[in-house]
């Protein structure tokens, strides 16, 4: 199959095309870089040509509420082009929990860039990952000064991003969707214990103190970030990738 990925040349946009194309199928990572800007459509018509499917692994350049419209445009000239050009899939990467933390500007745009999708005209399935174990360090980043991380006890369900490309890469090639799936690592754990595992497992002495209101995932409640039923489970444990 050929299969174009939008935002194929980010962390785990690359490792979905790498895991395509390790199958045999033709994977052409997309991305500003490349040639092709979701925005202003440059490159977007052929970048689509001849596609039987497209993957939207895009991330705004923000975090803020300004993603909104970020997402909002992207959507729209993505899945025009794709309609346009015959496209018979359109694979969209989310976030597990995506619609249950509405005081996430991220989120909410998210949601928008969901309902896009599922109104665009082109089969769709919507791929909802739990946290990269990848990203772990960099969520911490938010919160540390000097020789301190807070971080709230909020429940994750991280996985591994090669576990993560596997499974869209999968649903990739397979019948749209039509809906929503989960796909999440095998270990729900909060936030903070997350990052005294990092620490330790890094040799990095740190303290972590628990904050109920440290960093942008004291939003998040319960377990508004954990997998839904009938998800798709990895089996990498984030205390094994850890020693990798």
């Amino acid at each position: 199959m050929k299969i174009a990925v939008i935002g194929g040349t980010g962390r785990i946009g690359s490792k979905i095309v790498e895991t395509l194309a390790k199958d045999g199928h033709e994977a052409l990572p997309h991305a500003r870089s490349t040639g092709v800007d979701l925005l202003t459509r440059e490159g977007l018509g052929a970048a689509l040509k001849g596609a039987d499917v497209v993957i939207d692994a895009t991330q705004s350049p923000t975090a803020d509420d300004a993603s909104a419209d970020f997402f909002q445009a992207a959507a729209a000239s993505l899945l025009a082009e794709a309609q346009a050009a015959g496209v018979q899939h359109a694979v969209l990467l989310s976030i597990v929990g995506v619609d249950r933390v509405p005081d996430l500007g991220y989120y909410r745009a998210k949601v928008i860039q969901e309902e896009l999708f599922k109104a665009g005209g082109v089969p769709f399935s919507i791929v909802r990952a739990g946290q990269f174990f990848e990203y772990i360090g960099d969520i911490m980043s938010w919160t540390a000064q000097g020789d301190t991380v807070r971080l709230p006890p909020t429940l994750l369900q991280p996985i591994a991003a090669a576990d993560a490309a596997r499974a869209v890469a999968d649903i990739a090639v397979g019948a749209p969707l039509h809906g929503v799936r989960d796909i999440a690592g095998p270990d729900a754990l909060p936030l903070d214990e997350l990052g005294k595992l990092t620490l330790t497992a890094r040799g990095d002495g740190r303290t972590i103190v628990t904050d109920p209101d440290a960093g942008p995932f004291a939003a998040a409640s319960g377990n508004a970030l954990l997998a839904a039923d009938g998800a798709h489970i990895a089996l990498t444990h984030y205390r094994d990738w850890l020693t990798i």
